[in-house]
């Protein structure tokens, strides 16, 4: 068969769906088959078993005119664009309009008998979202690990002067507010004192 009638059956299989555009992209000769077939008059007739024949000689049949068809180069490397701008990270759902240590009030003094022991109370304004957590920081170091709750519970802390403040963690770990910062007293029986049990000089 010539290159010339392999591309004109070929072209027409194409435009009546019957060869795959993947197979005749996979041949080596498309160059060749597409121009051959572009150039020949296509003739449509039907033999005497009945069957629909295409040929570029005219015989009994009428001339068919082929739409064009897009054929796709396996060879041909996929071009993809990328932006090289970062993903902007999603802002939060939920902007809190209060985030305050409500309890104890700034430069409160706990008296000796509640022996260090301290609840610490949150006014969170909407209510803490989910994924949100609160971590409580004394003095500058973290002493309550985040989790989702507005209340804490201090104790044993030693006499003297200490700083309460809370952070906002969101769900990736960022700490997005903080409290303003709370002084707390903290009074204490001295371990010197003659009625310590604590006392190691106490006599008995």
């Amino acid at each position: 068969m010539s290159v010339r009638m392999l591309g004109l059956r070929t072209w027409v299989g194409l435009a009546a769906g019957i060869v795959s555009p993947m197979i005749v992209s996979s041949m080596t000769v498309l160059p060749t088959i597409v121009s051959s077939a572009q150039a020949a008059s296509v003739y449509r007739h039907v033999d005497a078993a009945g069957n629909v024949v295409y040929s570029d000689e005219p015989r009994a049949g009428h001339r068919v005119d082929l739409k064009p068809i897009t054929v796709v180069d396996p060879d041909t490397p996929e071009i993809r664009t990328r932006s090289d701008q970062p993903t902007p990270a999603s802002a939060s759902a939920v902007d809190y309009e209060r985030f305050t240590i409500s309890s104890p009030h700034d430069e409160q003094t706990l008296p000796t008998g509640q022996a260090g022991n301290v609840q610490v109370q949150l006014a969170i304004e909407p209510a803490l979202q989910r994924g949100d957590r609160v971590q409580l920081r004394v003095d500058g170091e973290v002493r309550q690990s985040p989790m989702h709750t507005n209340v804490f519970a201090l104790s044993q802390l030693e006499r003297g002067e200490h700083r309460l403040q809370a952070e906002l963690v969101d769900a990736q770990g960022r700490v997005r507010l903080a409290t303003p910062a709370v002084t707390l007293y903290v009074q204490r029986a001295s371990v010197n004192l003659p009625a310590n049990p604590n006392n190691p000089n106490r006599q008995k």
